[in-house]
């Protein structure tokens, strides 16, 4: 076995090998060291702190995790014997294979040869074609001009994918409907992959709509055997981005499954490959057929899943097959469900933009059947160099009806706060009860068309969220009137100008509110929202456990309450539903006022008591 493990990449993936090599040493009793290579955005990151030693790779802006000269100065300048690399960054690339091979260092994957083999999308389609395994029809080779892109397009028929065949992770991929969109997309697509990838060569393939993605895991040892441990269903994606991954599929029938990885390993064998590796295919339930699409040539990031239903390790099997060791006896067995969701510094509110900054809070869920892989501690900072992933949150079941509720009770246990920034906790909650995703009829395009229909765009608690950001707005303004007041007190001129029910005006997902708080108690509050012309009142109790948690009771009904204020925006969460309120300068009002449980108007509720301003209570 390796004595030092050089980690090329970070985060998440970087603890994942940590935790795999502590267990190897654990295991066998020799000493495995990790080497975490970091750049200067994560010079305090987790995984840099947990691994036994670590290698400044210079400044994220530079790419060095693309760098190949910097590569190779950190694996010799640390004494690594071998370099893992898990998924990302140069996972995929054969000059990088080559490199640790010309230095002696073993690389914890396939050859040079057979990623070039099977990881080039091209080549593994023809692959795939020599070995039985079905293709949808294609461009059988890279279009290299447009003119020759037009010309395959009207062999094949549109809809058509035009794809990098160095792309991944959502990019790289466009959907061609007509000669026109192809014309626009061919040349910007190339320019995206050559930036991303290396590469700009670009292929067609049919589209295949209304299609399930499914993929096999693959495990081989580059000595005649290879495994196929499971097949995962990744359909629930957003723009060709995975958001939730489950296995075994719901729509696969035992026959079915066993077709594919029976395919997925004649592919492994036909290249010698050694390591781990992911066969994804289409399939389409209606006319029951499959269409393969590619091979990764590494770990996926969803291989959670597979672990949890075969209880095999793959990242362990992946050392241990670089090391030279065989595949013996008999594949492990599936049992149970896992479903695994994204957590990802990510704002919905914004169309998914990056949503990075310092996290500030940060609770995991724990429990039965429920596993989380995360590479970052409360403190860490997110940076905007990289991806969004702040965690992985796995749940198992003996069906899949208790995996999808052992994963929403752990979603909705998960506290994430980030300074400045926001989560899309609140998305994968109402994700995981649409009635698509619960019945396992959710496509790969599902996700994008309901939300195009206006689904998935979570209002509940959209009031209680207001009240609580103004309340919290109406305080600090107390807070601020009151260090006046000390202070102008001192210099022997007291003064004070704070005004109970003065108006704030916020906004909350582009439209504007008008709010009026007064305190009328040590935690009650009166908080009336306007809108369109219509007042809608209620009576608010604040309740707070510490600086961000605590739980709001409005007109009699409880609810858990999170909050966090960066600047001028309020991220509240209202039982597991985020809501960001921002302070509206313009104080437009463009939409009728919410319901606040019920909607007693506020003067007519002032009558009893003596008025302030002539519209709320006296404190």
């Amino acid at each position: 076995m390796f004595s030092r493990v050089a980690i090329v990449n970070r985060g998440e993936a970087a603890m994942r090998l940590i935790h795999a090599v502590r267990e190897l040493a654990a295991e066998t009793g020799t000493r495995i060291e990790t080497v975490a290579l970091y750049t200067d955005v994560d010079r305090t990151a987790t995984f840099v702190r947990e691994a036994d030693l670590s290698y400044d790779l210079g400044p994220a802006s530079a790419r060095p995790y693309l760098d190949l000269k910097a590569l190779e100065r950190a694996l010799v300048a640390t004494g690594a014997d071998a370099a893992w690399v898990g998924w990302g960054f140069v996972a995929e690339d054969p000059a990088f294979a080559e490199l640790c091979r010309e230095s002696g260092i073993a690389f914890v994957g396939p050859s040079a040869e057979a990623m070039r083999r099977l990881g080039d999308k091209i080549g593994s389609k023809l692959i795939a074609e020599e070995v039985g395994v079905p293709v949808a029809p294609w461009s059988r080779g890279a279009v290299e001009t447009l003119d020759a892109a037009l010309a395959a397009a009207a062999e094949i028929g549109y809809p058509l994918m035009l794809k990098a065949t160095a792309g991944g992770g959502g990019r790289g991929i466009r959907v061609i409907t007509g000669d026109a969109e192809l014309v626009d997309a061919y040349e910007r697509t190339s320019q995206e992959a050559a930036r991303a990838f290396g590469s700009g060569v670009v292929f067609l393939e049919r589209l295949v709509t209304g299609a399930r993605h499914v993929e096999v895991q693959v495990i081989a040892d580059g000595q005649g055997t290879a495994w196929a441990l499971g097949v995962r269903d990744c359909s629930i994606q957003r723009r060709n981005q995975k958001v939730v991954e489950e296995s075994a599929s719901p729509v696969l029938a035992p026959d079915q499954v066993a077709e594919l990885k029976t395919s997925a390993e004649r592919l492994a064998l036909a290249v010698g490959y050694r390591g781990a590796a992911t066969v994804e295919f289409l399939y389409h339930p209606g006319d029951r057929l499959f269409a393969f699409l590619e091979v990764n040539t590494r770990l996926q990031v969803e291989h959670p899943i597979t672990e949890s239903t075969t209880g095999f390790d793959l990242v362990k099997a992946q050392l241990r097959v670089a090391a030279g060791e065989r595949l013996v006896g008999a594949p492990p067995v599936e049992r149970g469900h896992a479903i695994e969701a994204r957590l990802n510094a990510e704002d919905p509110d914004r169309d998914f933009a990056p949503s990075p900054g310092r996290i500030a809070r940060l609770d995991l869920p724990s429990g039965p059947g429920i596993r989380v892989d995360t590479g970052v501690s409360e403190g860490d900072t997110i940076p905007a160099d990289f991806d969004s992933m702040i965690a992985k949150i796995i749940a198992y079941g003996h069906d899949r009806e208790e995996a999808l509720g052992r994963l929403r009770r752990a979603m909705a246990q998960t506290t994430v706060i980030i300074e400045g920034g926001a989560t899309n906790k609140s998305f994968v909650l109402d994700l995981l009860d649409q009635p698509e995703v619960i019945d396992g009829s959710a496509d790969t395009g599902w996700i994008d068309r309901v939300r195009g229909e206006g689904r998935l765009v979570s209002h509940r608690h959209s009031a209680v969220a207001l009240a609580a950001a103004a309340i919290e707005a109406y305080e600090e303004e107390e807070r601020a009137e009151r260090r006046r007041l000390l202070s102008t007190a001192a210099g022997g001129r007291p003064q004070v100008r704070h005004e109970s029910g003065r108006p704030l005006d916020l906004k909350l997902r582009g439209v504007g509110y008008r709010v009026r708080v007064a305190r009328v108690g040590p935690q009650r509050f009166r908080v009336g929202i306007e809108a369109g012309g219509v007042v809608r009142t209620a009576d608010v109790e604040l309740d707070r456990f510490d600086r961000h948690t605590g739980q709001i009771v409005v007109n009699g009904t409880r609810y858990r309450l999170l909050t966090a204020t960066h600047g001028p925006t309020h991220l509240v969460e209202v039982d597991g539903v985020t809501h960001r309120v921002g302070r509206d300068e313009g104080g437009v009002v463009r939409s009728p006022a919410p319901a606040l449980v019920v909607a007693t108007p506020w003067r007519s509720a002032t009558r009893s008591r003596p008025a302030h301003r002539s519209w709320c209570w006296r404190a």
